[in-house]
């Protein structure tokens, strides 16, 4: 059975590209276990600093498989993957370069940064086959303003990728031409960041907006003086001092340890 996701590593960074372009990447079994082995294998090693989530062909991700064209067994469900992506310690950049669609929607809005191609078009179009984006809405309904959430789910119109950054689905849109440069800035901007400190910046953007006023302040002051007691910011801390790169940044000021 040929490869509907394939995996590559350089330089720090874990590259997951969809590619099954007979299903426009739709959601089928072997495309989210590719994807769920993937994240599973990226987070276990720790040469990997960056995680980028993309695709070949026309389209990012279909959503659904309406056409039931699965033959394997799923190993992970649409809740276990988005929740893959952000519960991951390592950030996950989406490129992406194709339409979206339902489900493919939320894929591209689990990530932690997206860029999406500027010729592209996303959209909740679920109403129109008499289903909703349920699961998707999760990770979709924390970035967008109500008005825009509840127009674009009730309408399943698609929208261009400047609109999907404006209701914030996706970071920003960027010319085809320039979408390879801009994702190369995004992965070595946050590559030059602590490992650690990563991780838990990933967990103060998901986790503290829902918290109590109360509670997060203190959980955030534990974690502040923990991460102030560090080794990992014992070394950034000095390295600013000596107007050094830290110890986790590549000669080449990219991913690396």
């Amino acid at each position: 059975m040929p490869e509907h996701v394939s995996y590559a590593v350089a330089g720090g960074v874990a590259t997951l590209t969809m590619d099954h372009a007979e299903t426009r990447n739709a959601l089928t079994a072997e495309l989210v276990n590719g994807l769920g082995d993937g994240l599973a294998r990226a987070e276990a090693d720790p040469d990997v600093r960056v995680v980028v989530l993309t695709n070949r062909g026309a389209a990012f991700c279909a959503g659904a498989d309406l056409k039931g064209v699965s033959q394997e067994e799923p190993r992970y469900t649409l809740v276990e993957l988005l929740d893959a992506i952000q519960t991951s310690a390592t950030p996950v950049v989406g490129r992406i370069a194709g339409h979206c669609t339902g489900g493919g929607v939320g894929l591209a809005a689990a990530c932690d940064v997206s860029l999406m191609v500027a010729d592209a078009v996303m959209g909740f179009t679920e109403v129109r086959i008499g289903v909703v984006p349920a699961i998707i809405s999760v990770v979709c309904l924390p970035k967008m303003r109500r008005g825009d959430a509840m127009e674009l789910f009730l309408s399943g119109e698609k929208i261009a990728a400047a609109r999907a950054a404006e209701v914030g689905l996706v970071t920003r849109a960027v010319p085809p031409e320039a979408l390879d440069g801009a994702v190369a800035g995004v992965v070595g901007a946050i590559a030059r960041g602590g490992p650690e400190a990563l991780g838990l910046a990933k967990r103060l953007v998901n986790e503290v907006p829902a918290m109590d006023r109360q509670a997060a302040f203190a959980w955030t002051a534990e974690i502040s003086a923990e991460r102030f007691a560090s080794t990992e910011a014992a070394e950034g801390i000095a390295a600013f001092r000596e107007r050094r790169d830290a110890a986790w940044v590549s000669a080449d000021g990219g991913a690396g340890r």
